[in-house]
Order: C-alpha cells, then structure tokens, then sequence
C-alpha cells in the first residue's frame, strides 16, 4: 500500500525542490523515513518535493483515515478494538505546544559544517542516506575545512565590527541551537500554527533558513555559508578582486597589464622511451615572451581548479576530450583552433587572467618539473576558495554605490531570459552552419564537378570534328569543365575558411552559456535570504543590525554577478563583431575566386 499524509497546515515553498501544501490535503509519501526534518512526497497536484515532517501526519494502516474508519474488516483479520482516546481521529488532534520529536542532524564527524545541537537521545542516522551525504560533506565543505577548524572541533572566531566586517563568525552553533529555532521544526520555516515556539517571541531566536538541498550550486559554491556570515580568512592584497562602477554599471577592474597568449605548433612528442604519446602544444605569453610547452591534461586541471576556485566567474569550457583519432591532423587542427579561442578569453578577462593558477600555467618553464608541481600544490591548496572566496571581493562603497535589489533581481531575470534565447540561436545557428558546410564539401563539389565532366564530354565530343575553326572552340569548352571542376573543390574547402570559425565561437559560447545558470542561482539564493532576514525583521524575530549584514554580503555577490554579465557582454559583441567581419571577407573573397575562375574561362571563347 502506497504510503499517505494528511496535511495539518497550509505551507507555502519557498525554495526550488520544495511544494507547496493546503490544509487536509492528502499526499503520497516517496519515503516515510525523513531526513533532517523533511519529506519527500507528491501532493494532490501532482508536484513531487520536500515538505516538513512537522507539517503532516503519516497516515498508516492500522489508523485509516475518517471516511474509511466504520469499513469492513480488513484482510488481516480481527484487531484489538482501541480505546475511545486513542481512536480519536488524527485530524481532530489539537497541533503540539511543541513538535514532540526533535529533527535529525547529522553527526559532526561526517564532516557536516555545524554541530548537532544538544538534545536527549542518542542520533539514528537514516538508513541509506550517509553515502550519499558524507561523500559531498568531505570533498566540498566550505565551513569544516577552513583555517581553525579541526575535525568536529569548531571554535569561534567573533568579526570584528560586527556582522559586516571583514571577517566571519565561523561556528554556527548559537545561530543552529535548537533553543534559537523555537522546538525541532526544519530550518528557517515558521513553526506550525498553534506550536510552542518556546523563545519564538524573542528578536534574536529567527534565524534565516539553510536551503535543504545541500548539492545545489548555492550551497557547495560557498555563497550560503558566506551569505549566513560564517566565512572566515585572511584576505591579502594580491587576492583582492575589485569591482567598480564603470558606465554600464559594475564592472571588473581592469587588468593593469594586459597580454595576450598564443597557442601554436602542436607536435607529437613521446615518453616512456616510446610507450606514450601526446600532443604539446607551444604556447608564448606576450608580457614574458618565454615559451613553455604544455599538454591538454594540463590545460584540464587549471580548468577544473579555476572553475572550483571562481563560483560567480564564468570560466570558458576546452574543446572536448576525444579518445580516438587525437593524433589525426585535422582534430589536431581543429583542437588548437579551439584552445586559441580559450586562451583569448582567459587573458581578455581581468580576473582569470592575473589569477596565481594561471600564471603559473603560462610561465612555469616547460622543463623544472619539481617548479610545476609546487605551484600545482599551492593552487590546490588555495584557501580563498568556497564561502572564503567572496571575502576576495572588493565591491563600491560611499554615497551612491548601494545596490537596489529589486533592479538587481530585474537585470539578473532579464540576462537569464537572453541567455536562454541566446542559446536556442545559437544552436539554430550551429545546426543550419554544420548542415551546409556538409552540403558544400559534398553536395555542392559534387554537382558543380558533374556540370564540369558534362562540358568535358562535351568537348571530347566535338574533337571529333577534324575541322580546324572548331579547334578553338573544343579548347573552350575544355577549360570551362576545368573551371568548373575547380570551382567545385573552392567550394568544397571554404567552410574551413568561414563556417569552421564561426561554429568554433558558437562552441565556446555555449560553454559560456551552460555556465550562468549557476551563477545566477548563486545570486538568486543570496537574494532569498536577504527577503528571509527582511521579513523576520518586519515580525521582530531578527535584529536589524544581523539582517543588514546579511544584505551587505549578498551586495557583495550582486555586485560580482553583475560584473560578471557585463564582462560577457563586452566580449561578446568584441567577438561576434570580428567574426562576423571575418566570414563576410571569406565569403567575398570565395566568390570573387568563383567569379575569376568564369572570367577566365569566359576570355577563352574570345578568340574562337
């Protein structure tokens, strides 16, 4: 028998993953099994979500429902008639002063960023779930690895200044407590109507929600833990990223010495005394002019730590990997095409391009291997990464650089609404380019070579004729087939010289593209928990200096995304600008070829 709730309150979703419930509205349980507090079912929409356990009441067998309470007997055979008190309906039960289990957390040691609160009796963990929790908890916790944070040991480190300074509280436990949160409801929810809420009078007891997925790109980026105000670090003055309000709004700081990098001669080299090979490809950064030598597994890891390293970045996508055929002339071609397009957008944008990983990549000399491998460790132990990172942020401060977040929420809708839309073109686009760069180099050669074998026949024909006034004319036509057939092969290698570069920026730009998403889902999270803070404020559960400091921060991520989408904007009308320049020179320059080679073969008929 499929598992039923009822719901005992109205509950409206406030986060993606969760639905929304109606008073007395029967659902169907995934699981009755809850994870910290929480369930999992579909109500009678059909939406499928999370919901909090607090909020419904399991419907089992042995107490059916009321309209099934006087039905026969079931097939189990007689029961034990209960007592009038415990036969009471469960709809008819007045709400708890206070949920009378306390919700589950997961222990410390599983590498959870806060500690359970104390409470009697021992901790279950649900069955099922710690593989899939401790696994992301160890590999991506923005809190428990942070400098002073030793196993399940987390001491405080108080800001100071108060919540807007630079530095943050790291230990959550006065903010987790189950006392702050009024009983054992999930958090950042109301409590239900009619609960206790022991201190939930108090203006200090709300607390803004931690979001319950916690896979999403909001939680692992860092951008919750530093928007809740428990980032904590040293931040030096190389790492400072700075945004200024530039006339199109914030921007980034310009790199003060800019450069430019190019990617040429790949050659095949070999190890291993022969036993594997690889491409090298020679790159020549303009502000060294040193050349180094790297590989495609190198260019691999600077993207997988900048990509970790830079949540509200969009770090430009490699060409894709290819297991066979990577020593074939025009994947080599067509690889280092793609890589020169990487390496043009990494050295425009002002912060990838001064970033230490990255400078490393480009100067590290080719041959001292103990050299590359001790700035791959410092890159790899960068602490500024997670929920520290954006403490690198430097945004404007002083009359008039405050954000509007509700101009900020429009502009962030409006790019999300082109993005997608970019895209759809910009497949369009790929697919109608591929398809007749396909008929050029097949459809077309062959036809326009048809035409000219036709005209050859043509002329071998008319050689029989032994007269000698005709000679003339059978030479004609014999290089109008030549023409043609010349004509054919122009066509079949002009995608090379236009359609080819055009879809290799379409390529980069859909990279760009999948990349946003989770940027702006960072700045949208944010955003939900300045309009939390607000409006525990307006219900005098939160102090207003706690609720500013939250502001302050998601300013700080605005202000980043913000800048971000301008960056974007500027290369890409730079690029599509040049692109498009390039492919209409190329397709003049084509048919000026085509018109040449008829000129041509049209001046031969002069002298018949």
């Amino acid at each position: 028998m499929a598992l039923r709730a009822r719901a005992l309150y109205d509950f409206r979703s406030e986060n993606p993953g969760e639905i929304s419930l109606r008073e007395h509205e029967v659902l169907s349980l995934c699981s009755e099994q809850d994870i910290e507090g929480w369930l999992e079912g579909v109500n009678s929409r059909g939406d499928r979500g999370l919901f909090p356990a607090s909020y419904v009441q399991v419907i089992r067998a042995a107490e059916p429902p009321p309209p099934a309470r006087y039905a026969n007997l079931p097939a189990g055979g007689f029961e034990p008639l209960p007592t009038p008190a415990a036969f009471k309906p469960a709809a008819q039960q007045p709400p708890p002063a206070a949920a009378p289990e306390p919700f589950p957390l997961p222990p410390a040691a599983a590498g959870y960023p806060f500690p359970p609160a104390p409470y009697g009796g021992s901790y279950q963990p649900s069955q099922g779930s710690d593989d899939d929790w401790d696994d992301d908890w160890d590999d991506s916790s923005t809190v428990a690895d942070e400098p002073g944070a030793l196993g399940s040991s987390y001491p405080d480190y108080e800001a100071a200044g108060g919540a807007a300074s630079g530095r943050y509280r790291l230990s959550t436990r006065s903010e987790l407590s189950l006392g702050s949160r009024g009983g054992s409801h999930p958090a950042g929810h109301p409590h239900p109507p009619g609960g206790g809420g022991g201190s939930g009078g108090a203006k200090s007891s709300a607390t803004v929600s931690r979001n319950l997925n916690r896979f999403s790109t909001f939680v692992k980026s860092g951008g919750e833990a530093f928007v809740l105000g428990e980032a904590s670090g040293f931040v030096k003055d190389g790492d400072k990223l700075c945004v200024v309000l530039g006339p199109r709004g914030p921007e980034w700081q310009e790199n003060p010495y800019p450069f430019q990098c190019s990617i040429e001669d790949p050659t095949k080299q070999t190890k291993f005394k022969g036993m594997k090979s690889y491409i090298a490809y020679k790159l020549v950064p303009s502000h060294t002019g040193q050349q180094v030598h790297r590989r495609y597994k190198h260019f691999d890891w600077l993207y997988g730590r900048l990509a970790e390293k830079f949540p509200v970045i969009s770090v430009p996508h490699l060409p894709e990997k290819q297991a066979t055929g990577r020593f074939e002339e025009d994947f080599i071609s067509k690889r280092r095409k793609g890589l020169a397009w990487w390496m043009d957008h990494m050295c425009s944008h002002p912060v990838l391009a001064q970033c230490d990983a990255f400078q490393h990549f480009l100067t590290c000399p080719s041959t001292d291997e103990k050299a590359w491998k001790q700035g791959k460790r410092k890159a790899e132990k960068d602490e500024m990464v997670g929920a520290n990172f954006f403490l690198t942020i430097s945004v404007p401060v002083g009359p008039g650089a405050s954000l509007d977040l509700q101009e900020v929420e429009s502009q962030v809708d409006g790019f999300k609404a082109f993005t997608k839309k970019m895209d759809e073109s910009a497949l369009q686009l790929n697919h109608t380019a591929n398809e007749f760069a396909r008929k050029q180099v097949t459809g077309f050669k062959k036809e326009y070579q048809k035409v000219g074998h036709s005209f050859k026949c043509l002329s071998q024909a008319f050689e029989l004729d032994q007269q000698a006034f005709s000679a003339g004319l059978n030479q004609a036509i014999a290089f109008t087939a030549e023409a043609y057939d010349a004509i054919g092969d122009l066509f079949a290698d002009q995608p090379r010289q236009d359609l080819d570069p055009v879809m290799d920026l379409l390529a980069l730009y859909q990279g760009h593209l999948a990349n946003f998403p989770d940027i702006i889902h960072v700045q949208k999270g944010a955003l939900t928990k300045v309009k939390e803070s607000k409006r525990h404020v307006e219900e005098g559960k939160m102090e207003l200096q706690k609720a500013e400091g939250i502001q302050e921060r998601c300013n700080i991520i605005s202000f980043a995304t913000l800048a971000e989408i301008n960056h974007f904007h500027k290369i890409r009308v730079r690029d599509f600008k040049s692109q498009m320049q390039h492919f209409l020179q190329q397709q003049i320059l084509f048919f000026q070829k085509v018109t040449q080679k008829l000129e041509e073969a049209l001046h031969k008929y002069d002298s018949v």
